[in-house]
């Protein structure tokens, strides 16, 4: 039964009877009565009374669906014309019309039998059997046309009844099957539009450019092959629209009957819809066409970017290889040559490496749909070229230390070889005499001169000097030549001492003395000793008692001596977590302020703007975001003032509840900031920053405390809690703990809000955002069967929703991995509603888990399942919270 009620219920067309009507028993001449009512007349037809029932059922069905409604709710006027017949075939007619006429009748006009015995037949057989017909409308007997035309105005008959209207059945017959067949092809575009319109909004993506191509081929034919076929149709349907009004078209004084007029109307409003068909098809078609264009670009794109990366990924690992520092001249001006190929080697893929990142911003600029996949790759581009470039200067400053370092080396050695070369030289004899020991020593002293140009610098600057490049071989080797420098300035005293003696008339025996260095004795270290009475708690922090006071870490609180128990006796647990709380508050703090003053504020030292990256300019304010507005709250020290009174701590939290708002602002701007970070992270700015302040971590891990810190809170709470349960101030801490749930489920929807693509009005205007999640969704949608429109799925689809005050959105969640980083997520606009227009179902037959929301008086309808049963109820009693909150507003 069911299959049978939802097949569809095809109407009678001409084509489908088109042997009946052209028998003409009956006909629909367009002529209408003087309020309107259609006219059909039964013209004489001979064998009128063996027309099967089927057959008349048939011709008078069809015949009463042509009118218009408001037409045929007027009433059809009957004419039957019986002048040449018998009253029996009267009587038969009016039977057989009484039976199975399907329309409402207005007036039957009978033009009885002309012969005068019929026609007295007539006049008794009617008034006998009037109540026999079984009508309910008046039955007029006519003698003549001209009686007919006191009812009826001759330009509403035919020249048979003696009027005016121009009627001819064939062609009648013609146009009928004509607008019948337009229908159809307008009906048969539409839903070929229809399907094509499905299968391109199902269509996935291909992943290569070969088959994306094809693709964007295969629809764009396709396209053209339906174009072709609107433009057949439109031409049918003017072609037909010319000949209807053809007599109007060729005598400037005919008319078209009312019937013609509607047909003209039903052609033009079919037109009409094919134009607003097309029109939806065009502008659908204009969104995939450009949808399939910008994948082929980025399918290019990425193919290119495959390319380029492979060969960058080459190139660094080529320049990765020349870890060879050098060990002589000739070694190291031959690796300064071989860095010089390599360079020369990357400038083709580093050009095109800058050439594609360029073409992928553009892409950007044009709004394509793949930013999230396009900048990334921009980015890593660019951070390789750069990479790569900063890599290379590196390369040749070492390159340049190590052959300076070498060449010192070499004249080192160079000099130590000439001075041992001299030195050999100076034959024994000739110094011998006073001359030629003071010829001797004019030659060592002139060669000593030399030394400052040959010598290495002092030991300990030369390796201050040269530490980078010093490694255990060029050490050894630079420790070798500076010991023989050594040995050689050490002949060469002990030579001019020899000379010296053998210049002088008289010498004198000189004795060397050593001086003995006394040694210093050595300190002893000091024991370290274990506290008494340490524990550690639950909360992470080493507590002990020593001295009288409560030890937290290495730190001292003196304040609590107030709160001191009796030796042996642990203080209260609460007390404990109070005392963390405030140490970390502390150390937090001051950490805050070492990255505003040592990273900030350092941004706008001019001695250090050279260091800072180009694309770093400017935007101190998204690195750091309000970080300073989270200093300057939290320096205020409120939380210390509870180390006396305890339970004033939940107080402290409820009294700055609005206050901590400003974290849900600092992790809205947090992947703008760490986007920045990975760009400009290795930088020698952050670098040197981190050096002066003896940072063992970078900047962007002090950069993630706010956001760990506000978690702390939620954590601190929840020990007091338990540290503090069934005493007073527990509802306070319960109040409070809710408090830090849900600023950081504020945040946490925040930053899913944040990640919302694609939606062109501003969100900030929606609302407060109540909830979002992941549901399964189906649409269940009545709309104009000639409208290009999404068929019902099947399968369900996966959408994040976001509940705010004024509209709920519709968005799809997509992941993927960001250079290497954690998948990040984002969520691409589907649809929105406004909360003012919706209703709710909250209970769907089959599945506990689904609610409908409709929208327009269901005239979109959303098929909602969730997770869970608990989840499903949170929405639904969000979701009425919002629509009874308008029902009052509207009260």
């Amino acid at each position: 039964t069911d299959e049978i009620m939802q097949q569809e219920i095809r109407p009678l067309v001409a084509v489908d009877i088109i042997e009946q009507l052209h028998r003409q028993f009956a006909i629909l001449s367009g002529g209408r009565g003087k309020d309107g009512a259609p006219i059909i007349t039964f013209p004489e037809f001979a064998g009128f009374s063996d027309i099967p029932d089927e057959d008349f059922l048939n011709v008078v069905t069809y015949l009463t669906s042509i009118p218009s409604l408001e037409a045929a709710s007027i009433g059809f006027i009957i004419i039957i014309d019986r002048r040449r017949d018998k009253w029996s075939a009267v009587k038969a007619s009016l039977t057989r019309i009484a039976g199975a006429f399907p329309g409402n009748l207005q007036l039957v006009f009978v033009l009885r039998p002309s012969r005068f015995i019929q026609r007295t037949i007539a006049d008794i057989g009617i008034k006998l059997y009037r109540d026999d017909f079984k009508m309910k409308v008046p039955i007029i007997m006519l003698n003549s046309v001209s009686d007919l035309h006191g009812y009826i105005d001759k330009s509403q008959l035919t020249r048979e009844l003696g009027g005016t209207l121009e009627y001819g059945h064939s062609q009648w017959i013609h146009h009928r099957t004509a607008i019948e067949n337009f229908a159809m092809t307008v009906k048969t575009t539409a839903q070929m539009l229809q399907t094509f319109g499905t299968d391109l909004a199902e269509t996935e993506l291909p992943n290569d450019v070969q088959c994306t191509e094809e693709l964007l081929s295969a629809h764009t034919d396709h396209h053209s092959k339906l174009k072709d076929e609107l433009k057949l149709a439109v031409k049918q349907g003017a072609t037909l629209l010319t000949c209807i009004r053809e007599p109007v078209t060729r005598s400037a004084n005919s008319k078209l009957s009312p019937d013609e007029l509607e047909n003209v109307a039903t052609v033009e409003r079919l037109l009409a819809q094919l134009d607003e068909t097309e029109k939806a098809f065009d502008q659908f078609w204009t969104k995939h066409h450009l949808k399939l264009e910008q994948c082929l670009q980025l399918r290019h794109f990425e193919h290119d970017f495959r390319e380029v990366k492979l060969a960058l990924d080459n190139l660094m690992e080529a320049q990765a290889g020349f870890a060879d520092i050098g060990d002589s001249v000739t070694r190291v001006e031959h690796l300064l040559r071989e860095q010089k190929q390599l360079e020369e080697k990357g400038q083709e893929p580093l050009e095109k490496a800058q050439s594609l990142a360029l073409h992928g911003e553009q892409l950007i600029q044009n709004n394509h749909y793949a930013v999230d996949s396009i900048r990334p790759k921009c980015v890593e581009l660019r951070r390789i070229c750069d990479d790569f470039t900063n890599e290379t200067k590196k390369k040749y400053d070492i390159l340049g230390k190590s052959l300076e370092l070498h060449k010192q080396l070499d004249k080192a050695s160079q000099w130590c070889e000439a001075g041992i070369y001299l030195l050999a030289s100076q034959a024994v004899d000739k110094c011998q005499s006073q001359e030629g020991a003071e010829t001797a020593l004019v030659e060592i002293e002139k060669f000593l001169v030399t030394a400052k140009e040959h010598q290495l610098s002092n030991p300990k600057e030369f390796y201050n000097q040269f530490d980078m490049i010093l490694t255990p071989e060029i050490k050894a080797n630079a420790q070798r030549i500076l010991q023989k420098l050594e040995d050689v300035q050490e002949m060469f005293d002990k030579r001019q001492v020899s000379l010296k003696k053998l210049a002088a008339k008289q010498t004198r025996p000189v004795q060397p003395v050593a001086p003995h260095p006394e040694s210093s004795p050595k300190r002893a270290s000091p024991k370290i000793t274990r506290p008494a009475g340490e524990q550690v708690y639950s909360s992470g922090i080493k507590v002990y008692w020593q001295q009288g006071c409560l030890q937290v870490g290495s730190y001292r609180f003196l304040r609590l001596h107030g709160n001191l128990r009796p030796s042996g006796q642990m203080p209260n647990p609460s007390l404990h977590i109070i005392n963390e709380l405030i140490e970390t508050e502390r150390v937090y703090v001051e950490e805050l302020q070492s990255i505003i003053e040592g990273y900030a504020s350092e941004m706008d030292n001019p001695n250090l703007v050279h260091l800072i990256p180009s694309a770093l300019q400017n935007k101190k304010e998204i690195l750091f975001g309000n970080l300073p507005e989270i200093y300057e709250f939290h320096n205020r020290h409120e939380i210390e003032n509870c180390i006396e009174n305890p339970e004033l701590l939940a107080r402290c939290f409820l009294k700055r509840k609005e206050d901590l708002q400003i974290y849900e602002k600092y992790c809205q701007n947090k992947p703008r900031s760490e986007a920045l970070w990975r760009q400009c992270g290795d930088s020698i700015f952050f670098q040197e920053c981190q050096r002066k302040l003896d940072h063992k971590l970078s900047l962007d891990a002090y950069l993630l405390k706010p956001v760990q810190r506000i978690t702390k809170y939620q954590l601190l709470l929840k020990e007091m809690l338990k540290c503090s349960k069934n005493s007073e101030g527990t509802a306070e801490l319960e109040e409070a703990l809710a408090t830090m749930l849900d600023i950081i489920k504020s945040v946490n929807d925040s930053m899913h809000q944040i990640a919302i693509t694609g939606y062109e009005g501003d969100v900030s205007e929606l609302g407060k955002l109540l909830m979002q999640g992941s549901f399964n969704v189906w649409t269940d949608h009545k709309k104009g069967h000639n409208k290009v429109k999404d068929l019902a799925r099947f399968k369900p689809m996966q959408r994040h929703l976001f509940l705010y005050t004024k509209m709920l959105l519709f968005c799809k969640k997509r992941e993927e991995n960001t250079d290497g980083h954690e998948k990040t997520a984002s969520y691409s606009f589907k649809n929105s509603l406004k909360m003012s227009t919706v209703g709710i179902t909250e209970n769907v037959k089959g599945d506990n888990k689904k609610f409908e929301i409709w929208y327009n008086g269901r005239e979109e309808v959303y098929i909602i399942q969730a997770s869970s049963v608990e989840l499903k109820n949170t929405w639904i009693s969000e979701i009425r919270k919002v629509l009874t909150g308008q029902l009052e507003a509207c009260r």
